[in-house]
Protein backbone atom coordinates (compact mmCIF):
# COMPACT_ATOMS: atom_id res chain seq x y z
CA UNK A 1 0.00 0.00 0.00
CA UNK A 2 1.47 3.34 -1.05
CA UNK A 3 1.30 6.11 1.51
CA UNK A 4 0.39 9.77 1.37
CA UNK A 5 2.26 11.82 -1.19
CA UNK A 6 5.04 9.23 -1.38
CA UNK A 7 3.59 7.12 -4.14
CA UNK A 8 4.69 5.40 -7.32
CA UNK A 9 5.44 7.98 -9.97
CA UNK A 10 5.23 5.40 -12.76
CA UNK A 11 1.69 6.68 -13.21
CA UNK A 12 3.11 9.73 -14.91
CA UNK A 13 4.72 7.50 -17.52
CA UNK A 14 1.49 5.57 -17.98
CA UNK A 15 -0.53 8.71 -18.65
CA UNK A 16 1.22 10.57 -21.44
CA UNK A 17 -1.68 12.90 -21.91
CA UNK A 18 -1.54 15.99 -24.07
CA UNK A 19 -2.99 19.29 -22.93
CA UNK A 20 -4.33 22.22 -24.89
CA UNK A 21 -3.10 25.73 -24.10
CA UNK A 22 -6.65 26.68 -23.09
CA UNK A 23 -6.78 27.25 -19.34
CA UNK A 24 -9.83 25.05 -18.72
CA UNK A 25 -9.20 22.38 -21.35
CA UNK A 26 -9.42 18.83 -19.96
CA UNK A 27 -7.32 15.82 -20.93
CA UNK A 28 -8.43 13.89 -24.02
CA UNK A 29 -10.72 10.96 -23.29
CA UNK A 30 -8.92 8.39 -25.45
CA UNK A 31 -5.50 7.12 -24.35
CA UNK A 32 -3.54 3.95 -25.03
CA UNK A 33 -3.48 3.16 -21.32
CA UNK A 34 -7.23 3.45 -20.70
CA UNK A 35 -7.92 -0.26 -20.38
CA UNK A 36 -4.79 -0.90 -18.32
CA UNK A 37 -5.85 1.71 -15.76
CA UNK A 38 -9.62 1.33 -15.63
CA UNK A 39 -9.81 -2.39 -16.19
CA UNK A 40 -8.39 -3.37 -12.81
CA UNK A 41 -8.62 -2.36 -9.18
CA UNK A 42 -4.84 -1.96 -8.97
CA UNK A 43 -4.84 0.36 -11.98
CA UNK A 44 -7.58 2.53 -10.51
CA UNK A 45 -5.81 2.66 -7.16
CA UNK A 46 -2.58 3.70 -8.84
CA UNK A 47 -4.40 6.47 -10.68
CA UNK A 48 -6.16 7.82 -7.57
CA UNK A 49 -2.79 8.00 -5.80
CA UNK A 50 -1.93 10.84 -8.18
CA UNK A 51 -4.62 12.94 -6.51
CA UNK A 52 -2.63 13.13 -3.27
CA UNK A 53 -0.64 16.00 -4.73
CA UNK A 54 -3.63 18.16 -3.80
CA UNK A 55 -2.74 17.81 -0.13
CA UNK A 56 -0.60 20.57 1.43
CA UNK A 57 3.07 20.39 0.55
CA UNK A 58 5.58 19.74 3.31
CA UNK A 59 7.85 22.72 2.71
CA UNK A 60 5.50 25.67 2.35
CA UNK A 61 2.27 24.07 3.50
CA UNK A 62 0.70 23.65 6.91
CA UNK A 63 3.34 24.95 9.33
CA UNK A 64 4.06 28.08 7.29
CA UNK A 65 0.43 28.95 6.56
CA UNK A 66 -0.08 31.15 9.61
CA UNK A 67 2.88 33.41 8.82
CA UNK A 68 0.41 35.78 7.12
CA UNK A 69 -1.97 36.29 10.03
CA UNK A 70 -2.68 38.45 13.04
CA UNK A 71 -0.81 36.12 15.41
CA UNK A 72 2.65 36.05 13.87
CA UNK A 73 5.45 38.58 13.45
CA UNK A 74 7.58 37.66 10.46
CA UNK A 75 10.38 38.84 8.24
CA UNK A 76 9.00 41.16 5.59
CA UNK A 77 5.50 41.51 4.23
CA UNK A 78 3.97 39.09 1.74
CA UNK A 79 2.61 40.45 -1.55
CA UNK A 80 -0.88 39.64 -0.30
CA UNK A 81 -0.57 42.38 2.35
CA UNK A 82 2.09 44.70 0.94
CA UNK A 83 0.53 47.97 -0.30
CA UNK A 84 -0.41 47.86 -3.98
CA UNK A 85 1.44 44.59 -4.55
CA UNK A 86 -1.58 42.40 -5.35
CA UNK A 87 -3.36 43.25 -8.58
CA UNK A 88 -4.87 41.58 -11.66
CA UNK A 89 -1.39 41.77 -13.18
CA UNK A 90 0.37 40.02 -10.28
CA UNK A 91 -2.43 37.63 -9.28
CA UNK A 92 -1.99 33.92 -9.86
CA UNK A 93 -3.78 30.61 -9.46
CA UNK A 94 -5.74 30.45 -12.73
CA UNK A 95 -3.17 29.36 -15.33
CA UNK A 96 -3.30 26.01 -17.10
CA UNK A 97 -1.13 24.20 -14.51
CA UNK A 98 -3.46 25.44 -11.75
CA UNK A 99 -6.33 23.50 -13.35
CA UNK A 100 -4.30 20.38 -14.15
CA UNK A 101 -5.51 18.51 -11.06
CA UNK A 102 -9.12 19.02 -12.13
CA UNK A 103 -8.29 17.71 -15.59
CA UNK A 104 -6.77 14.63 -13.99
CA UNK A 105 -9.77 14.04 -11.71
CA UNK A 106 -12.43 14.55 -14.36
CA UNK A 107 -10.66 12.28 -16.82
CA UNK A 108 -10.62 9.59 -14.15
CA UNK A 109 -14.27 10.08 -13.25
CA UNK A 110 -15.54 9.84 -16.81
CA UNK A 111 -13.65 6.62 -17.43
CA UNK A 112 -14.23 5.10 -13.99
CA UNK A 113 -17.99 5.37 -14.47
CA UNK A 114 -17.66 3.06 -17.49
CA UNK A 115 -15.42 0.58 -15.68
CA UNK A 116 -16.61 -2.92 -14.85
CA UNK A 117 -14.41 -3.16 -11.75
CA UNK A 118 -16.79 -4.10 -8.88
CA UNK A 119 -15.09 -1.75 -6.41
CA UNK A 120 -15.15 1.27 -8.69
CA UNK A 121 -17.49 3.16 -6.32
CA UNK A 122 -14.70 3.46 -3.77
CA UNK A 123 -12.33 5.00 -6.30
CA UNK A 124 -15.01 7.31 -7.68
CA UNK A 125 -15.58 8.42 -4.08
CA UNK A 126 -11.87 9.13 -3.76
CA UNK A 127 -11.88 11.21 -6.93
CA UNK A 128 -14.92 13.19 -5.85
CA UNK A 129 -13.33 13.84 -2.45
CA UNK A 130 -10.30 15.37 -4.12
CA UNK A 131 -12.49 17.31 -6.54
CA UNK A 132 -14.23 18.81 -3.50
CA UNK A 133 -10.83 19.83 -2.08
CA UNK A 134 -9.79 21.31 -5.41
CA UNK A 135 -12.91 23.42 -5.75
CA UNK A 136 -12.90 24.48 -2.11
CA UNK A 137 -9.46 26.00 -2.61
CA UNK A 138 -10.51 27.69 -5.85
CA UNK A 139 -13.68 29.15 -4.32
CA UNK A 140 -11.78 30.46 -1.30
CA UNK A 141 -9.34 32.20 -3.63
CA UNK A 142 -11.57 33.51 -6.40
CA UNK A 143 -15.21 33.25 -5.29
CA UNK A 144 -17.20 32.49 -8.44
CA UNK A 145 -15.46 29.87 -10.59
CA UNK A 146 -16.55 27.71 -13.53
CA UNK A 147 -17.86 24.32 -12.43
CA UNK A 148 -16.47 21.65 -14.74
CA UNK A 149 -17.24 17.98 -14.19
CA UNK A 150 -16.57 16.51 -17.62
CA UNK A 151 -13.52 16.56 -19.91
CA UNK A 152 -13.74 19.49 -22.29
CA UNK A 153 -13.01 19.08 -25.97
CA UNK A 154 -10.71 21.70 -27.48
CA UNK A 155 -13.51 22.54 -29.89
CA UNK A 156 -15.98 23.34 -27.09
CA UNK A 157 -15.85 27.09 -27.50
CA UNK A 158 -19.09 27.52 -25.56
CA UNK A 159 -17.65 26.14 -22.33
CA UNK A 160 -14.23 27.68 -22.81
CA UNK A 161 -15.72 31.16 -23.25
CA UNK A 162 -18.43 30.84 -20.61
CA UNK A 163 -18.75 33.07 -17.50
CA UNK A 164 -18.07 31.84 -13.99
CA UNK A 165 -20.63 29.94 -11.94
CA UNK A 166 -21.90 31.24 -8.59
CA UNK A 167 -19.64 30.28 -5.71
CA UNK A 168 -22.72 29.20 -3.76
CA UNK A 169 -23.80 26.82 -6.51
CA UNK A 170 -20.26 25.47 -6.66
CA UNK A 171 -20.16 24.93 -2.90
CA UNK A 172 -23.43 23.01 -3.08
CA UNK A 173 -21.69 20.71 -5.55
CA UNK A 174 -18.65 20.48 -3.27
CA UNK A 175 -20.98 19.34 -0.48
CA UNK A 176 -22.51 16.77 -2.80
CA UNK A 177 -19.04 15.46 -3.69
CA UNK A 178 -18.11 15.18 -0.02
CA UNK A 179 -21.32 13.34 0.82
CA UNK A 180 -20.75 10.93 -2.07
CA UNK A 181 -17.19 10.33 -0.90
CA UNK A 182 -18.30 9.63 2.67
CA UNK A 183 -20.94 7.21 1.43
CA UNK A 184 -18.72 5.32 -1.02
CA UNK A 185 -15.13 5.30 0.28
CA UNK A 186 -14.79 1.86 1.83
CA UNK A 187 -11.55 2.34 3.77
CA UNK A 188 -12.61 3.33 7.29
CA UNK A 189 -9.26 3.47 9.08
CA UNK A 190 -5.56 3.60 8.27
CA UNK A 191 -2.90 3.01 10.94
CA UNK A 192 -0.35 5.02 8.93
CA UNK A 193 -2.68 8.06 8.90
CA UNK A 194 -1.64 8.75 5.30
CA UNK A 195 -4.55 7.39 3.25
CA UNK A 196 -7.91 8.97 2.48
CA UNK A 197 -10.53 7.16 4.52
CA UNK A 198 -14.18 7.67 5.28
CA UNK A 199 -13.20 9.49 8.47
CA UNK A 200 -10.78 11.74 6.58
CA UNK A 201 -13.61 12.78 4.27
CA UNK A 202 -15.84 13.43 7.28
CA UNK A 203 -13.16 15.50 9.02
CA UNK A 204 -12.55 17.60 5.92
CA UNK A 205 -16.26 18.10 5.61
CA UNK A 206 -16.34 19.67 9.10
CA UNK A 207 -13.59 22.10 8.03
CA UNK A 208 -15.18 23.00 4.72
CA UNK A 209 -18.71 23.36 6.06
CA UNK A 210 -17.52 25.53 8.95
CA UNK A 211 -15.80 27.87 6.51
CA UNK A 212 -18.90 28.09 4.35
CA UNK A 213 -21.26 28.60 7.30
CA UNK A 214 -19.18 31.46 8.71
CA UNK A 215 -18.77 33.12 5.34
CA UNK A 216 -22.51 33.04 4.73
CA UNK A 217 -23.18 34.44 8.20
CA UNK A 218 -20.60 37.21 8.40
CA UNK A 219 -20.20 38.33 4.79
CA UNK A 220 -23.55 40.04 4.75
CA UNK A 221 -22.95 41.48 1.29
CA UNK A 222 -23.86 38.06 -0.10
CA UNK A 223 -27.25 38.10 1.65
CA UNK A 224 -26.94 34.40 2.54
CA UNK A 225 -27.27 34.57 6.32
CA UNK A 226 -30.45 32.49 6.25
CA UNK A 227 -28.53 29.56 4.77
CA UNK A 228 -25.63 29.57 7.25
CA UNK A 229 -27.23 27.44 9.95
CA UNK A 230 -27.70 24.48 7.63
CA UNK A 231 -23.93 24.40 7.05
CA UNK A 232 -23.22 24.62 10.80
CA UNK A 233 -25.56 21.64 11.23
CA UNK A 234 -23.50 19.67 8.70
CA UNK A 235 -20.38 20.32 10.80
CA UNK A 236 -21.99 18.87 13.91
CA UNK A 237 -23.53 15.91 12.10
CA UNK A 238 -20.27 14.84 10.51
CA UNK A 239 -18.16 15.41 13.63
CA UNK A 240 -20.52 13.13 15.55
CA UNK A 241 -20.13 10.43 12.90
CA UNK A 242 -16.34 10.23 13.23
CA UNK A 243 -15.18 7.36 15.42
CA UNK A 244 -11.92 5.88 16.63
CA UNK A 245 -10.01 8.99 17.68
CA UNK A 246 -9.06 10.61 20.95
CA UNK A 247 -6.70 13.35 22.13
CA UNK A 248 -3.13 12.13 22.38
CA UNK A 249 -2.11 12.03 26.04
CA UNK A 250 1.67 11.72 25.79
CA UNK A 251 4.16 10.46 28.32
CA UNK A 252 3.59 13.47 30.62
CA UNK A 253 1.04 16.32 30.59
CA UNK A 254 3.66 18.78 29.36
CA UNK A 255 4.66 16.58 26.40
CA UNK A 256 1.47 15.20 24.84
CA UNK A 257 0.72 18.19 22.62
CA UNK A 258 4.30 18.71 21.43
CA UNK A 259 4.86 15.01 20.73
CA UNK A 260 2.28 15.16 17.95
CA UNK A 261 4.37 17.53 15.86
CA UNK A 262 7.84 16.01 16.20
CA UNK A 263 6.96 12.33 15.75
CA UNK A 264 8.43 10.59 12.71
CA UNK A 265 5.37 8.35 12.54
CA UNK A 266 2.10 10.10 13.24
CA UNK A 267 0.27 9.16 16.45
CA UNK A 268 -2.81 7.35 15.16
CA UNK A 269 -4.85 8.06 18.30
CA UNK A 270 -5.32 11.73 17.29
CA UNK A 271 -3.95 12.12 13.77
CA UNK A 272 -6.60 11.71 11.09
CA UNK A 273 -4.42 12.51 8.07
CA UNK A 274 -0.73 13.24 7.66
CA UNK A 275 1.89 13.32 4.95
CA UNK A 276 4.71 10.87 5.60
CA UNK A 277 8.27 12.11 5.25
CA UNK A 278 11.25 9.83 4.82
CA UNK A 279 14.99 10.27 5.20
CA UNK A 280 15.59 7.09 3.20
CA UNK A 281 13.56 8.47 0.30
CA UNK A 282 15.02 11.97 0.78
CA UNK A 283 11.57 13.50 1.39
CA UNK A 284 11.94 16.27 3.97
CA UNK A 285 10.46 19.50 5.26
CA UNK A 286 12.28 22.68 6.33
CA UNK A 287 10.47 23.18 9.67
CA UNK A 288 13.53 23.69 11.89
CA UNK A 289 15.28 25.84 9.32
CA UNK A 290 12.27 28.12 8.80
CA UNK A 291 11.57 28.59 12.51
CA UNK A 292 15.13 28.79 13.81
CA UNK A 293 17.53 30.00 11.12
CA UNK A 294 18.25 33.74 11.47
CA UNK A 295 18.55 34.11 7.70
CA UNK A 296 16.24 31.56 6.05
CA UNK A 297 12.53 31.99 5.36
CA UNK A 298 10.03 34.16 7.22
CA UNK A 299 11.52 33.63 10.71
CA UNK A 300 8.06 33.68 12.36
CA UNK A 301 7.59 34.70 16.00
CA UNK A 302 4.38 34.82 18.01
CA UNK A 303 3.00 38.14 19.22
CA UNK A 304 2.34 39.15 22.80
CA UNK A 305 -1.22 40.07 21.85
CA UNK A 306 -1.73 36.35 21.11
CA UNK A 307 0.36 34.96 23.99
CA UNK A 308 -1.93 36.88 26.35
CA UNK A 309 -4.83 34.62 25.33
CA UNK A 310 -3.27 31.52 26.94
CA UNK A 311 -5.12 30.85 30.21
CA UNK A 312 -3.56 30.40 33.61
CA UNK A 313 -3.38 26.80 34.79
CA UNK A 314 -6.29 27.42 37.17
CA UNK A 315 -8.48 28.28 34.18
CA UNK A 316 -8.61 32.04 34.74
CA UNK A 317 -7.61 34.52 32.03
CA UNK A 318 -4.02 35.74 32.28
CA UNK A 319 -5.29 39.20 31.37
CA UNK A 320 -7.43 39.30 34.51
CA UNK A 321 -4.28 39.47 36.67
CA UNK A 322 -3.30 42.89 37.97
CA UNK A 323 -0.26 44.23 36.14
CA UNK A 324 -0.32 41.61 33.38
CA UNK A 325 0.54 44.23 30.75
CA UNK A 326 3.89 45.02 32.41
CA UNK A 327 4.84 41.51 33.51
CA UNK A 328 8.30 40.51 32.22
CA UNK A 329 8.67 37.35 30.15
CA UNK A 330 10.29 35.23 32.84
CA UNK A 331 7.23 35.72 35.06
CA UNK A 332 4.40 35.86 32.53
CA UNK A 333 5.04 32.33 31.27
CA UNK A 334 4.73 30.72 34.70
CA UNK A 335 1.70 28.57 35.58
CA UNK A 336 0.13 28.92 32.16
CA UNK A 337 -1.74 26.53 29.86
CA UNK A 338 0.80 23.77 29.19
CA UNK A 339 0.40 24.24 25.44
CA UNK A 340 2.41 27.44 25.85
CA UNK A 341 5.62 25.68 26.92
CA UNK A 342 5.06 23.15 24.12
CA UNK A 343 4.72 25.93 21.53
CA UNK A 344 7.49 28.41 22.44
CA UNK A 345 10.82 28.39 24.25
CA UNK A 346 10.56 29.16 27.95
CA UNK A 347 11.72 28.00 31.35
CA UNK A 348 13.69 24.76 31.23
CA UNK A 349 13.45 24.16 27.48
CA UNK A 350 16.56 22.34 26.27
CA UNK A 351 18.10 21.55 22.90
CA UNK A 352 20.65 18.86 22.10
CA UNK A 353 24.13 20.10 21.20
CA UNK A 354 26.79 17.46 20.46
CA UNK A 355 24.68 14.85 22.18
CA UNK A 356 24.12 16.82 25.39
CA UNK A 357 21.01 18.74 26.51
CA UNK A 358 21.64 22.47 26.74
CA UNK A 359 19.30 25.12 28.17
CA UNK A 360 17.91 27.08 25.23
CA UNK A 361 16.19 30.38 26.09
CA UNK A 362 14.54 32.58 23.44
CA UNK A 363 17.27 33.69 21.06
CA UNK A 364 16.92 37.24 19.79
CA UNK A 365 19.16 36.50 16.84
CA UNK A 366 16.36 34.19 15.67
CA UNK A 367 13.16 35.77 17.02
CA UNK A 368 11.66 39.24 16.61
CA UNK A 369 9.35 39.22 19.64
CA UNK A 370 10.95 36.83 22.12
CA UNK A 371 8.14 34.28 21.70
CA UNK A 372 10.18 31.78 19.71
CA UNK A 373 8.28 28.76 18.33
CA UNK A 374 9.27 25.15 18.96
CA UNK A 375 6.16 23.49 17.53
CA UNK A 376 7.15 21.27 14.55
CA UNK A 377 10.86 21.69 15.44
CA UNK A 378 13.21 18.92 16.53
CA UNK A 379 15.19 19.65 19.70
CA UNK A 380 18.36 18.44 18.03
CA UNK A 381 20.25 21.24 16.31
CA UNK A 382 22.33 19.85 13.45
CA UNK A 383 21.45 19.15 10.66
CA UNK A 384 17.84 20.23 11.11
CA UNK A 385 18.54 23.93 11.78
CA UNK A 386 21.08 24.35 9.02
CA UNK A 387 19.49 22.22 6.31
CA UNK A 388 15.93 21.35 5.24
CA UNK A 389 16.06 17.82 6.65
CA UNK A 390 13.10 17.47 9.01
CA UNK A 391 11.43 14.09 8.59
CA UNK A 392 8.73 14.40 11.25
CA UNK A 393 5.21 13.52 10.05
CA UNK A 394 3.39 16.48 8.51
CA UNK A 395 -0.06 16.55 10.14
CA UNK A 396 -2.84 17.75 7.85
CA UNK A 397 -5.92 16.93 9.94
CA UNK A 398 -6.34 15.83 13.54
CA UNK A 399 -9.09 15.11 16.05
CA UNK A 400 -8.51 18.32 18.01
CA UNK A 401 -9.53 20.38 14.98
CA UNK A 402 -12.72 18.36 14.55
CA UNK A 403 -13.59 19.02 18.20
CA UNK A 404 -13.00 22.74 17.69
CA UNK A 405 -15.03 22.79 14.47
CA UNK A 406 -17.92 21.11 16.24
CA UNK A 407 -17.65 23.41 19.28
CA UNK A 408 -17.71 26.52 17.10
CA UNK A 409 -20.75 25.29 15.18
CA UNK A 410 -22.58 24.50 18.43
CA UNK A 411 -21.73 27.91 19.86
CA UNK A 412 -22.87 29.68 16.69
CA UNK A 413 -26.19 27.83 16.88
CA UNK A 414 -26.48 28.54 20.65
CA UNK A 415 -26.77 24.79 21.23
CA UNK A 416 -23.71 24.14 23.37
CA UNK A 417 -24.54 22.05 26.45
CA UNK A 418 -22.34 21.38 29.47
CA UNK A 419 -21.77 17.86 28.15
CA UNK A 420 -20.74 19.23 24.73
CA UNK A 421 -18.38 21.70 26.40
CA UNK A 422 -16.77 19.00 28.55
CA UNK A 423 -16.22 16.75 25.53
CA UNK A 424 -14.69 19.48 23.34
CA UNK A 425 -13.15 22.59 24.91
CA UNK A 426 -12.99 20.97 28.34
CA UNK A 427 -11.13 17.97 26.94
CA UNK A 428 -8.60 20.15 25.14
CA UNK A 429 -7.99 22.23 28.25
CA UNK A 430 -7.69 19.15 30.44
CA UNK A 431 -4.91 17.80 28.24
CA UNK A 432 -3.23 21.21 28.57
CA UNK A 433 -3.11 20.82 32.37
CA UNK A 434 -5.82 23.40 33.05
CA UNK A 435 -7.96 22.80 36.13
CA UNK A 436 -11.09 24.26 37.66
CA UNK A 437 -14.67 24.72 36.58
CA UNK A 438 -13.62 25.80 33.10
CA UNK A 439 -13.37 22.12 32.17
CA UNK A 440 -17.04 21.35 32.70
CA UNK A 441 -18.95 24.60 33.06
CA UNK A 442 -20.09 26.86 30.25
CA UNK A 443 -18.74 30.42 30.54
CA UNK A 444 -21.38 33.05 31.20
CA UNK A 445 -19.35 36.27 31.14
CA UNK A 446 -17.45 37.36 28.04
CA UNK A 447 -13.77 38.12 28.64
CA UNK A 448 -13.21 41.82 27.78
CA UNK A 449 -9.73 41.02 26.42
CA UNK A 450 -11.15 38.49 23.97
CA UNK A 451 -13.87 40.90 22.86
CA UNK A 452 -11.20 43.46 22.04
CA UNK A 453 -8.93 40.76 20.55
CA UNK A 454 -11.56 40.08 17.90
CA UNK A 455 -12.25 43.78 17.24
CA UNK A 456 -15.65 43.62 19.00
CA UNK A 457 -16.92 41.19 16.35
CA UNK A 458 -17.98 38.58 18.90
CA UNK A 459 -19.54 39.12 22.30
CA UNK A 460 -20.98 35.68 23.09
CA UNK A 461 -19.08 34.29 26.08
CA UNK A 462 -19.15 30.68 24.88
CA UNK A 463 -18.09 31.48 21.33
CA UNK A 464 -15.23 33.69 22.50
CA UNK A 465 -13.80 30.89 24.64
CA UNK A 466 -14.12 28.43 21.76
CA UNK A 467 -12.20 30.86 19.55
CA UNK A 468 -9.58 31.37 22.29
CA UNK A 469 -8.85 27.65 22.25
CA UNK A 470 -8.98 27.46 18.47
CA UNK A 471 -6.12 29.93 18.24
CA UNK A 472 -4.05 28.30 20.99
CA UNK A 473 -4.58 24.72 19.83
CA UNK A 474 -4.15 25.20 16.09
CA UNK A 475 -1.40 27.82 15.85
CA UNK A 476 1.02 27.11 13.00
CA UNK A 477 -1.35 24.59 11.43
CA UNK A 478 -2.22 26.90 8.56
CA UNK A 479 -5.85 27.68 9.38
CA UNK A 480 -5.68 31.20 10.82
CA UNK A 481 -5.74 33.21 7.55
CA UNK A 482 -8.88 31.38 6.41
CA UNK A 483 -10.42 31.95 9.84
CA UNK A 484 -9.92 35.71 9.54
CA UNK A 485 -11.39 35.71 6.06
CA UNK A 486 -14.45 33.63 6.91
CA UNK A 487 -15.19 35.74 10.00
CA UNK A 488 -14.78 38.87 7.86
CA UNK A 489 -11.99 40.12 10.12
CA UNK A 490 -9.52 40.87 7.37
CA UNK A 491 -8.61 44.20 8.96
CA UNK A 492 -6.65 42.27 11.62
CA UNK A 493 -4.12 41.33 8.93
CA UNK A 494 -3.14 45.01 9.03
CA UNK A 495 -4.02 46.31 12.48
CA UNK A 496 -2.83 43.51 14.78
CA UNK A 497 0.36 44.78 16.46
CA UNK A 498 3.61 42.90 15.93
CA UNK A 499 4.41 43.18 19.63
CA UNK A 500 6.64 41.13 21.87
CA UNK A 501 7.73 40.65 25.46
CA UNK A 502 7.70 43.50 27.98
CA UNK A 503 11.08 45.08 28.78
CA UNK A 504 11.10 47.22 31.99
CA UNK A 505 14.25 49.15 31.02
CA UNK A 506 17.35 49.01 28.86
CA UNK A 507 19.92 46.46 29.96
CA UNK A 508 20.58 42.73 30.28
CA UNK A 509 17.89 40.11 30.93
CA UNK A 510 17.79 36.48 31.93
CA UNK A 511 14.80 35.06 30.03
CA UNK A 512 14.61 31.60 31.56
CA UNK A 513 15.72 32.15 35.17
CA UNK A 514 18.86 30.03 34.89
CA UNK A 515 21.11 32.81 36.21
CA UNK A 516 22.63 33.62 32.80
CA UNK A 517 21.82 36.79 30.88
CA UNK A 518 20.38 36.09 27.43
CA UNK A 519 19.69 39.44 25.79
CA UNK A 520 20.96 43.01 26.06
CA UNK A 521 18.61 45.82 24.96
CA UNK A 522 20.50 49.05 24.30
CA UNK A 523 20.46 52.34 22.41
CA UNK A 524 23.37 54.08 20.75
CA UNK A 525 26.80 52.50 21.08
CA UNK A 526 26.81 48.73 21.41
CA UNK A 527 27.76 47.87 25.02
CA UNK A 528 30.05 45.11 26.19
CA UNK A 529 28.99 42.10 28.19
CA UNK A 530 30.79 39.36 30.04
CA UNK A 531 28.16 36.80 29.05
CA UNK A 532 29.26 34.61 26.10
CA UNK A 533 26.71 34.39 23.27
CA UNK A 534 24.40 37.09 24.60
CA UNK A 535 22.18 38.67 21.92
CA UNK A 536 22.47 42.45 21.51
CA UNK A 537 19.33 44.26 20.39
CA UNK A 538 19.62 47.89 19.34
CA UNK A 539 16.33 49.67 20.10
CA UNK A 540 17.50 53.17 19.21
CA UNK A 541 14.59 55.31 17.92
CA UNK A 542 14.01 54.56 14.24
CA UNK A 543 11.18 54.33 11.74
CA UNK A 544 13.15 52.04 9.42
CA UNK A 545 11.71 48.75 8.27
CA UNK A 546 13.32 45.76 9.93
CA UNK A 547 14.05 47.43 13.25
CA UNK A 548 13.00 46.42 16.77
CA UNK A 549 11.81 49.19 19.08
CA UNK A 550 10.42 49.43 22.61
CA UNK A 551 6.91 50.85 22.80
CA UNK A 552 7.88 53.54 25.33
CA UNK A 553 11.32 54.30 23.90
CA UNK A 554 13.59 52.94 26.62
CA UNK A 555 11.03 50.51 28.04
CA UNK A 556 7.80 48.77 27.08
CA UNK A 557 6.82 45.99 24.71
CA UNK A 558 9.17 44.90 21.98
CA UNK A 559 7.72 46.20 18.70
CA UNK A 560 8.74 44.69 15.37
CA UNK A 561 8.43 46.65 12.12
CA UNK A 562 8.24 44.21 9.16
CA UNK A 563 7.14 46.95 6.74
CA UNK A 564 3.84 48.49 5.75
CA UNK A 565 0.81 46.19 5.68
CA UNK A 566 -2.36 47.08 3.82
CA UNK A 567 -5.83 45.60 4.03
CA UNK A 568 -8.70 46.37 1.69
CA UNK A 569 -11.89 44.34 1.61
CA UNK A 570 -11.25 43.45 -2.03
CA UNK A 571 -8.59 41.07 -0.68
CA UNK A 572 -11.21 38.68 0.63
CA UNK A 573 -10.92 37.40 -2.96
CA UNK A 574 -7.94 37.39 -5.27
CA UNK A 575 -8.36 39.25 -8.55
CA UNK A 576 -8.87 37.21 -11.70
CA UNK A 577 -5.51 37.46 -13.52
CA UNK A 578 -5.64 39.95 -16.37
CA UNK A 579 -4.07 37.54 -18.86
CA UNK A 580 -6.91 35.07 -18.23
CA UNK A 581 -9.57 37.75 -18.69
CA UNK A 582 -7.96 38.82 -21.93
CA UNK A 583 -8.59 35.32 -23.28
CA UNK A 584 -12.09 35.07 -21.79
CA UNK A 585 -13.67 38.46 -20.99
CA UNK A 586 -16.85 36.67 -19.84
CA UNK A 587 -15.07 35.72 -16.59
CA UNK A 588 -15.49 39.28 -15.33
CA UNK A 589 -13.58 40.57 -12.30
CA UNK A 590 -13.97 40.36 -8.54
CA UNK A 591 -15.26 43.44 -6.65
CA UNK A 592 -12.69 46.12 -5.93
CA UNK A 593 -10.22 45.10 -8.63
CA UNK A 594 -9.94 47.03 -11.87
Amino acid sequence: MMTGKIFNYTLAAMLLLSFSSCDLNEVPVDTATNEAVFGSESGMELYTNSFYDLLPGTDVGVFQGDDNSDLVARNGVDNYLAPNALSPITSSGWSMPDWADLRNINYFLENAEKSKVPTKGHFIGMARFFRALFYFEKVKRFGDVPWIEKPIEITDTTKLSAPRDSRFDVMDKVLADLNFAIENITLTSDPSCTRITKNVARAYKTRICLFEASLRKYHTNYNKQATADAWYEEVIKEANAITGFTLHAGATPDRGYRELFIAKSAFADETILSVALSSSLQVFSSANRRFISPTYGNRPSLTRRFINTYLNLDGTPFTSKAGYATTPFVDEVKDRDLRLKQTIRLGDYRRTENGSPVIAPPNFSQTYTGYQPIKWCYDERFPFDDESRNDNAHIVMRWAEVLLNKAEALAELNRMTAADWTATIGALRKRAGITGTTLTTLPTVADPYMISFFANKFTNAVLLEVLRDRGVELIFEGLRPDDLRRWKLGELFQTAPMNGMYVPALGEYDLNADGIKDVYFYQGTKPTSTTPGIAFVDVSPSTAVGRIQLSNGTSGEVMWNPGARQWIDAKYLYPIPQAVRDRNPALGQNPGWN
